[in-house]
């Protein structure tokens, strides 16, 4: 006994010093920060101020983790984790003093959460099943703690209550209290329903001769199981030890090599600089006498002297009670005073300097007092955390509708009405979101410009493809797309459509059937840009009214799905009428071909006469640059001057107080003799009309004083028809947009309000019950209420969790 209580006093003086750092990552190592030792007998731990720290530190993380604050913070935590037959029950057993189930092949099929605690006159240990998760794995919105048995007083019962917990956890499905009664053969013969299990067993234990520590003991790793539970296994490990809050405890057997160690691996994996993880180095007496380099090794590792296995808080070396020892049921102090003894006598390790590197009271003080620093270094952060955890949740809770308040049958209607007046702002263009009416507009620009290119390409020549288009009679402007129907026509292809119509007519008169066969030869191209103008129309139209039902309905998805179905109807409904309104305004243009705009018909038929009889007197100037010049003996003129620019001549003026001095047609004086322009021969003939008696004329006025030409017909034709194109294009381009806007939009907004509700009245007098169609009209979507509930219900767990560190750092 003597041996052991020096051991206890060394261990106990050496506790490291707290200095502030960030994470468990930035503690000191704990072999290089010893205090200066003090007297065992003259301190009582128990009563300091930093055991009373420690002991509300661990009460408040024992809280914390009753609230399931672990699965929405990274608390502070110790894990034990290790494979099969490496030692890892011995050492929970070792560190807690109690007994936990032994049988072949894995026992702990369940995470157990164990708080010691030595603030107690006697030894008591209470059982709880916290359930954070449902039989699936996945989480649930509140976990739940539940009392498993009595307060146990006698340590000898603890392994079957153990054993009884467990069960409960594996069989979620049966009442917990039906496992309170089982025996142990009962609890080994009976089937779970689950394998292993994400519960947790949590242990807590008022023992006098403990050290207060906290920790997860894991279901050992194994490999011999079948593959899903293998990787089950493993991923429970990973999720426990990939926390950067998590001081990670992994055992390994000194009877195999260190490289073999799953555990190591996961470690490695999950702490990749070492800087979290403990190794602790089970059975070392299994190492035979002839064992020297192995020992060696180990002594290196121990150390810290071995390169390739370098951890920053070490490796520790315990001796735990073998078969033998543990049927003699010793007690902790005569397991640690055997262990002490051997490593004090056993050669390499009574050699080893760093003598608190060796049995289980060294260890576990110094892993106390590692979690106890970790859990001061991180509550800053932790409060951070919460914080920044709960505005979020307020902030996605409070983007959630609010419940419903008004009578169902007040919500229905208003939202109905609702939705129609945005309607009628959305057609009437005084909503804020104008895409309907400019959306529209760009599809009617396009169509103006679609109908624009359907007009007649009349080239009054023999071979009008070797001439360019003459799209106005200006000469200023060349259509750009034009109708893939629209084919050249030059005087020949004129004369054929006259020569075709003529039937019982005098002579020198052109059939009106001519005229008309050449208007319907471009009227009826205006059918394919009609209807594509309208179905862009209709695509706006839905994509906006899918947006309004979503914004008005698409809280109730009920209400959604039954006003959708009856505004899309009635938009459908309104889709037809708008067609066929289309389809009748296409068809005005057909028979007759009238119009009562003459003056602007005849303005119009002038002056394409005179262009195409002037284009027709100077063919050389409107050649197409890859035409070959094959002028026929009437398209030729010998007479005619090359390209030129006509300017008019500037007047002299003479003015009656400075004679000889000459002003421009500005009336700026010419200082210098300027040579005079000479005139053209257009405005000669101008002004030689105009002293004959015939002022007023234009340019485009002598195209008249030609002489006949033997196509005089044709060309009135090509007139005739171009001047009726204009006519007939400026009023279908405004025709079809009103049929569209009045037979669709301003149909729709004007009548949905009344078919709604007449929809809505109808159906609901069929039912037995009126307010309960309103009330399933409104009934809330499921998503949404599940969501507000877990956001609630997580809200709820924040503030806790909250409440519970701020009283703490209040009460510090």
């Amino acid at each position: 006994m003597d041996l052991l209580r020096n051991r206890r006093k060394q261990a106990a003086s050496t506790e490291p010093s707290i200095e502030p750092s960030l994470d468990v990552t930035s503690l000191p190592s704990i072999s290089g920060s010893m205090s200066p030792p003090e007297p065992w007998e003259e301190v009582d731990i128990s009563s300091t101020d930093y055991a009373r720290r420690r002991r509300e530190l661990m009460e408040m993380m024992a809280d914390l983790r009753s609230m399931g604050a672990d699965a929405l913070i990274a608390l502070p935590s110790v894990v034990v984790i290790g494979g099969q037959s490496a030692g890892k029950s011995s050492l929970v057993e070792a560190v807690s003093g109690i007994n936990v189930p032994r049988d072949s092949g894995t026992c702990t099929r369940c995470p157990m959460e164990c708080n010691m605690s030595s603030h107690a006159k006697s030894w008591s240990c209470t059982i709880t099943l916290r359930i954070g998760f449902d039989s699936n794995g996945l989480d649930l919105q509140k976990p739940t703690n539940a009392r498993f048995g009595p307060t146990i007083t006698d340590r000898s019962e603890f392994e079957v209550w153990l054993r009884r917990a467990q069960a409960a956890i594996l069989n979620p499905n049966v009442a917990s209290s039906t496992f309170h009664a089982k025996t142990v053969e009962e609890l080994k013969n009976i089937k779970n329903t689950l394998k292993f299990s994400r519960n947790v067993v949590c242990v807590s234990i008022e023992d006098p001769d403990a050290t207060d520590l906290s920790f997860y003991d894991l279901p050992g790793l194994i490999q011999n199981e079948e593959p899903e539970a293998v990787a089950l296994v493993k991923n429970l490990a990973e999720h426990y030890i990939e926390k950067k809050n998590t001081i990670i405890l992994t055992t390994i057997p000194m009877s195999d090599d260190m490289e073999n160690q799953q555990s190591m691996s996961l470690a490695r994996a999950a702490d990749p600089n070492g800087k979290r993880t403990i190794g602790v180095l089970t059975k070392p007496d299994t190492l035979g006498t002839g064992a020297i380099n192995q020992r060696r090794k180990w002594v290196e590792i121990i150390e810290g002297r071995s390169e390739e296995h370098t951890l920053k808080h070490g490796f520790y070396c315990v001796r735990l009670p073998d078969d033998s020892e543990r049927a003699q049921r010793l007690s902790r102090a005569e397991s640690q005073r055997r262990a002490a003894e051997y490593f004090d006598t056993t050669s390499p390790w009574k050699d080893v300097t760093e003598r608190h590197r060796f049995g289980i009271p060294g260890f576990v003080s110094d892993i106390s007092r590692l979690l106890i620093q970790l859990i001061e270094e991180t509550l800053p952060c932790l409060r951070e955390d919460v914080d920044t955890l709960l505005a979020k949740c307020t902030k996605d809770f409070d983007e959630l509708p609010p419940p419903l308040e008004n009578d169902p049958q007040i919500e229905v209607l208003g939202r109905v009405n609702t939705f129609c007046d945005d309607f009628k702002s959305f057609v009437n263009g005084s909503h804020e979101d104008k895409s309907l009416a400019q959306r529209n507009r760009a599809l009617y620009a396009i169509f103006k410009r679609n109908i624009r290119g359907t007009a007649p390409d009349f080239r009054p020549f023999n071979n009008p493809e070797d001439y360019v288009p003459l799209d106005d009679t200006e000469g200023n402007m060349t259509l750009t797309e034009r109708d893939p129907g629209v084919k050249a026509m030059g005087i020949y292809d004129i004369s054929r459509v006259i020569q075709e119509a003529i039937g019982w007519e005098l002579p020198n008169n052109v059939p009106y059937q001519a005229k008309a066969n050449l208007i319907t030869q471009f009227t009826k191209l205006w059918v394919v840009p009609s209807e594509r103008c309208l179905t862009g129309v209709n695509n706006v139209l839905d994509q906006v009214v899918d947006t309004l039902i979503s914004t008005h309905f698409g809280r109730f998805k009920v209400l959604e799905e039954y006003f959708g179905n009856l505004i899309r109807i009635q938009v459908g409904i309104c889709k037809t009428r708008a067609q066929d309104a289309v389809k009748t305004a296409l068809d005005l243009e057909t028979i007759p071909h009238y119009t009562q705009n003459t003056h602007y018909l005849q303005t119009l038929r002038e002056k394409w006469l005179a262009h195409y009889k002037t284009v027709r007197s100077r063919p050389v100037l409107y050649m197409a640059p890859e035409a070959p010049s094959r002028l026929a003996p009437e398209d030729n003129c010998d007479d005619i001057p090359p390209p030129f620019k006509e300017y008019e001549n500037p007047v002299s003026l003479t003015s009656p107080n400075k004679k000889g001095v000459k002003y421009d047609s500005f009336g700026t004086s010419k200082p210098k003799e300027m040579p005079e322009f000479k005139e053209t021969p257009k405005a000669k003939a101008l002004r030689a009309l105009a002293e004959a008696g015939y002022a007023g004329l234009q340019v485009s006025d002598l195209a008249r004083l030609l002489p006949p030409d033997s196509f005089e017909e044709e060309l009135v034709v090509m007139a005739d028809v171009r001047a009726y194109f204009h006519v007939a294009y400026k009023r279908i381009i405004d025709h079809i947009p009103f049929m569209i806007e009045h037979a669709l939009h301003h149909t729709l907004a004007k009548q949905l309000s009344q078919s709604l509700l007449t929809s809505l009245l109808t159906d609901a007098a069929s039912g037995p019950n009126f307010s309960e169609r309103m009330k399933e009209l409104v009934s809330e979507d499921a998503s949404i209420a599940q969501r507000r509930l877990m956001l609630s219900t997580r809200k709820e767990r924040l503030l806790n969790i909250r409440r519970r560190l701020m009283t703490f750092s209040n009460s510090t």
